[in-house]
């Protein structure tokens, strides 16, 4: 009678305890769900308001390594010995095939209440659920660390003796990346309109790509001839779209100044104001004398620092050079913002935008000067350009020539087809996804 006691005694103290080591295990597996995928904007968000449990989870997921190895830890140390007593349990009770007996039961247990159940709920309450478990599980973190400093040695060492090799993460590039992949996924799904994720992500960029890539091309540029008469300076500044415009002298590489239509104008109204002879007049306008001094810069620059240095000199419109001071382009602060937003006209603007003409058999009359990214934002196209800044350009560098009228290529999962060509530049295409 007292053996059966005993035994009775034992039964429910491995009962006991087998419920209680799940519970552990539900408790490691949710937290680890639940600071893994707890957003970091929003912890971080908690923690600007004083969630200390907050912080605690920021703290925690600074090194994930540590802390997926000291909950994995735990988590594997009580998975196994609730197994192990399960095992002798069931072998106590039905001999040999408790064994069976224990496997099943176990695997059903563990995976509904240790690991779908808290899973499952960590999921949908990330950031609550990190900032509650933030706590204890820094204090296993803290009182583990020591096993786990010795695991992580151990693999990195094996990952080295095959060739793995251990990268550091930009942690700027990591939260661009992931800014940008919520933004697309959001597109994808219906929760950004086009515009809205062209936006978004076109000032995420403005870091990594150049001014050489959105420039007016040098060849585009209008300019003023310095030895030109007053008035057809006059004229030409009144006749033209910009406000601004390069002035050179002798050779068009040689810009000696910028024009401003405004400070011509009231240099002309105050020669004027009580002139007798207005020719006579006139052709006392210095233009030099307008001109401001010109702002070059390198066709390096970024276009993020190329707006800050806007920005701060209080200016618009800067010359771009390449390394050997050679003229390429110009570009200015709308071109910049234009990245951002879109096109922007006014009045006085030619209507550069796409039109998207399209002919039955799918094809789109494209120009040649057509920039890949502006195509790429119109027609939602997935164009590649690392290599070329317009449509004509990639067409030359992928076909290793320039075309003829008539040529046709496929690339990229896109045909291309050469219609008009003046000298060496390729002035209109058409193209059509494959």
């Amino acid at each position: 009678m007292l053996i059966m006691a005993d035994l009775d005694a034992a039964f429910w103290i491995t009962i006991i305890s087998i419920f209680a080591l799940l519970i552990l295990s539900a408790f490691f597996s949710g937290s680890e769900t639940a600071l893994t995928a707890a957003s970091r904007g929003k912890l971080h968000g908690l923690a600007k308001q004083g969630s200390r449990g907050a912080k605690r989870a920021l703290d925690l997921t600074d090194d994930n390594e540590r802390l997926i190895g000291a909950v994995l830890l735990g988590n594997n140390l009580v998975n196994i010995l609730a197994t192990a007593l399960a095992t002798s349990l069931f072998t106590r009770l039905f001999g040999d095939s408790g064994v069976a007996f224990a496997t099943l039961v176990m695997t059903l247990l563990v995976l509904i209440f240790a690991e779908v159940l808290p899973k499952t709920y960590a999921i949908t309450n990330a950031e609550v659920s990190a900032t509650a478990v933030s706590a204890p599980i820094r204090i296993l973190v803290i009182f583990l660390s020591p096993i786990v400093a010795a695991v992580r040695l151990f693999v990195r060492t094996i990952l080295r003796i095959f060739g793995v090799k251990m990268a550091g993460q930009d942690n700027t590039d990591a939260a661009q990346e992931e800014i940008a992949g919520a933004i697309s996924l959001g597109h994808d799904e219906g929760s950004f309109q086009k515009d809205d994720r062209d936006r978004l992500l076109g000032a995420l960029d403005l870091k990594d790509r150049e001014v050489e890539e959105i420039m007016l091309h040098r060849s585009d540029i209008e300019m003023i001839n310095a030895d030109d008469d007053p008035q057809d300076i006059v004229r030409q500044c009144l006749d033209s779209a910009y406000t601004r415009m390069p002035l050179f002298k002798g050779d068009a590489e040689n810009i000696v100044g910028v024009v401003h239509s405004k400070d011509l104008l009231r240099a002309v109204e105050k020669l004027l104001r009580n002139a007798d002879n207005r020719q006579k007049a006139m052709s006392k306008l210095k233009i030099m004398d307008v001109a401001m001094k010109p702002y070059f810069v390198p066709e390096t620059t970024t276009l993020n620092d190329q707006m800050h240095q806007f920005l701060r000199r209080h200016t618009h419109f800067a010359l771009v050079v390449d390394e050997y001071g050679a003229l390429q382009g110009l570009i200015t602060l709308e071109d910049i913002l234009e990245e951002i937003v879109g096109e922007i006209t006014d009045e006085h603007d030619q209507d550069d935008e796409l039109e998207q003409n399209k002919d039955t058999k799918g094809n789109y009359d494209v120009d040649g000067t057509a920039t890949i990214r502006d195509l790429n934002r119109s027609y939602d196209w997935s164009l590649p350009d690392e290599e070329a800044n317009t449509i004509a350009g990639l067409v030359i560098h992928e076909a290793q020539m320039i075309p003829s009228e008539g040529q046709v290529f496929s690339f990229h999962g896109y045909r291309f087809q050469i219609v008009k060509r003046e000298q060496n530049r390729i002035t209109k295409l058409k193209v059509r996804p494959l």
